[in-house]
């Protein structure tokens, strides 16, 4: 028999734990999920030989990268997801951190404990949870050391951003100076918070258009922005999966919609819906500078890739709603690029927007066609929401794109009131 005073130290010793644990179980259990909450889908780098420039350096050495980026819900924790997707070589990080604000202290992220991360090629990591509480619709802002030498990857090229190339390592030394601006963004390419629901998630995905080409850089005004703002409110988050020059068929600033629907859209977790925006590009690149030797693609293609889309998505009982594609006549007029827009092209345009609107394999359809069109033209947009290329819409445009979703429509059943 253990002697008295033993016993009443061991029994003292479990009810402080047992009071412990019980104090801290809500604290571990309130927060059991990850939701995403912004996303910037990859694309692999190009030589001097495309249409348009990098616009970033192809050697990346004793650098830090300063990003922003914008939540679509809130929480209490997040994680930070670092991409060396197409990097041909290991990525070495040297430290990363987050702040909300300008104003406020940078916090610290690492991973495994570790403020450094070796990527392997063509990986992703994903870093500790960092305690910093954000809300929906922050702006937050992230520094990445690259010690170099690096080659971008997890490269996204219209980020509608600015992102300072900062000489050396920004958190040791916040007076460095700021070598360049950027509108391109790299390796930072997700943001997951805390969620006491699971995830619910709405994924975009598109071209230019869905990038937010256009549209007021560093204002987030992009349509999956507003619509982000429409669906905070019930617990539902909004990811950009737009890609610049993205087609449904057919390569070029990155892979096709297609070959990358399964990781961009339907790996998200709680992925509930996907908006689709595509054609304008199957539909001009075609003959223009961007493919001049290519063949005209046919109504057939177009219909068949929407389709097998919809069937992917439904597969994992996700719905699926398709845009039909704006108009663009006069489209880069005057520009190096012009011969997007064409009288057989404007048939192709009407030909799918009319197959869209009564076929019935989609769960519904959005009619971004007459959100935009000019009433007295409508093969163009109307002048009030064009942002001046007659191909992507400005602010209002954009705007108004997300004004047009049924809300309803997109979520189905889930459709209702959800409490953060």
């Amino acid at each position: 028999m253990k002697h008295p005073i033993a016993n009443s130290l061991l029994a003292a010793s479990l009810a402080t734990f047992l009071a412990t644990a019980a104090a801290a179980a809500p604290a571990l259990t309130a927060y059991a999920f990850w939701q995403p909450t912004w996303f910037s889908p990859a694309q692999p780098i190009w030589g001097d030989g495309w249409a348009f420039p990098l616009g970033m350096p192809s050697d990346l050495r004793d650098v830090t990268l300063r990003q922003s980026l914008r939540t679509s819900l809130g929480g209490e924790r997040l994680r930070l997801e670092i991409s060396n997707q197409y990097g041909a070589a290991p990525l070495r990080i040297d430290t990363l951190s987050v702040r909300r604000a300008a104003a406020e202290p940078w916090r610290a992220v690492r991973f495994q404990g570790h403020d450094g991360m070796v990527i392997a090629a063509g990986a992703r990591v994903i870093s500790d949870p960092v305690g910093l509480p954000v809300h929906a619709g922050d702006r937050l802002e992230v520094d990445l050391h690259l010690p170099g030498p690096s080659t971008p990857a997890g490269f996204h090229w219209d980020a509608q951003e600015q992102t300072e190339v900062i000489q050396g390592n920004a958190s040791e030394h916040r007076g460095a100076p700021v070598l360049q601006t950027l509108t391109t963004r790299a390796f930072v390419s997700g943001l997951w918070v805390t969620s006491t629901h699971p995830p619910s998630t709405v994924v975009a995905i598109g071209d230019s258009i869905t990038d937010g080409n256009g549209s007021s850089i560093g204002r987030d005004q992009r349509w999956p922005d507003h619509l982000s703002r429409r669906l905070a409110p019930r617990g539902v988050a909004v990811l950009n999966a737009g890609m610049a020059g993205n087609r449904l068929l057919r390569g070029g600033w990155g892979e096709s919609a297609l070959a990358r629907f399964e990781r961009d859209v339907l790996g998200q977790p709680g992925v509930h819906a996907a908006i689709v925006l595509l054609g304008t590009n199957d539909i001009g690149f075609p003959g223009s500078p961007f493919a001049p030797s290519e063949d005209p693609v046919s109504l057939d293609e177009l219909t068949g890739a929407f389709l097998q889309l919809v069937e992917q998505a439904h597969a994992r009982n996700v719905r699926v709603v398709v845009g039909t594609v704006p108009p663009f006549e006069h489209a880069l007029q005057g520009t190096p690029f012009e011969g997007h827009y064409s009288p057989r092209k404007e048939a192709l345009r009407e030909a799918l927007n009319d197959w869209i609107r009564h076929t019935r394999a989609f769960d519904a359809v959005v009619d971004f066609d007459a959100v935009l069109r000019d009433p007295a033209h409508p093969a163009q947009l109307d002048p009030a929401l064009d942002s001046g290329d007659h191909l992507h819409p400005g602010d209002e445009g954009y705007k108004r794109m997300a004004g047009a979703i049924d809300l309803h429509a997109l979520l189905g059943e889930q459709a209702v009131e959800v409490k953060q």
